[in-house]
């Protein structure tokens, strides 16, 4: 039985947490897009939700509300709720991959091919000054995040945001948000996890950086995703040499990697 605070513990932590309704549309949502309740499907009922959850009718209620506002559910009058017949048409997602998974990754990697060379194309038609100011400050932080040997992932996810903001396209912006929190991580977490050839490697991801980035700045379309599409396709060749490197638990104690 899946419960949720009562209302005593509900009040004493609504400024931190999502409301009950949210939380358990999240929940079904979730049950959805897993394939538990399968398109078609009839939802639970009220009261067995109710027993179940530990909630009231009220917030059942308004679950299944935001589920039908999210083109998840569908009503039938006398019948109850369903799983929309097309919500797996309606609902774009890119389930849970790891660098392992090469097949998706490489995928994945023509996808955001053409989503970060039309964005850089745009970025670079579109930007303003104070666009170009906020790429510049992402690719200056990774400069400075390289030479104190860091990883600069924050500095490396505010480079490419910039360049996507600066198409001025919000559905643009929006898909990268989804695909650096479902995608981008996994490429970030086998740099992280590998040791060896790392320095060389970032300086060649920096020089990439660098190519976007001065295309941008001179206006220049279609050098700009020529150069945004040339870093994709090294990143697919790096995602490969990163599987083959020791991870970095393998490293001696003066930071050398295995032989």
């Amino acid at each position: 039985m899946t419960t949720f605070p009562s209302s005593s513990e509900s009040t004493a932590t609504a400024a931190a947490r999502p409301s009950l309704p949210a939380d358990l549309a999240a929940l079904l949502a979730e049950q959805i897009h897993q394939g538990v309740l399968a398109p078609g499907a009839r939802l639970p009922t009220e009261k067995v939700l109710v027993e179940t959850h530990g909630v009231s009718r009220a917030v059942v209620r308004e679950a299944i509300a935001r589920l039908k506002s999210e083109g998840l559910v569908t009503s039938q009058q006398g019948s109850g709720a369903f799983v929309d017949p097309n919500v797996r048409k309606n609902a774009f997602r890119i389930g849970a991959i790891t660098a392992q998974d090469s097949q998706d990754l490489e995928h994945i990697l023509e996808l955001m091919l053409s989503i970060e060379g039309t964005a850089a194309r745009l970025a670079a038609a579109r930007r303003t000054s104070d666009d170009l100011k906020r790429i510049r400050q992402g690719l200056v932080g990774m400069e400075y995040a390289i030479l104190n040997d860091q990883l600069g992932d924050e500095e490396d996810y505010a480079f490419h945001l910039a360049i996507v903001q600066a198409t001025h396209n919000p559905h643009l912006v929006s898909l990268s948000e989804y695909l650096e929190a479902n995608v981008r991580h996994v490429i970030r977490s086998a740099r992280r996890n590998t040791a060896r050839l790392y320095a060389q490697r970032m300086v060649a991801v920096q020089a990439e950086h660098q190519a976007i980035f001065q295309a941008i700045e001179a206006g220049d379309p279609q050098a700009a995703g020529a150069a945004a599409e040339q870093h994709l396709r090294q990143a697919a060749e790096r995602l490969r040499l990163y599987a083959a490197d020791p991870p970095l638990a393998a490293t001696d104690a003066s930071g050398a990697a295995d032989p």
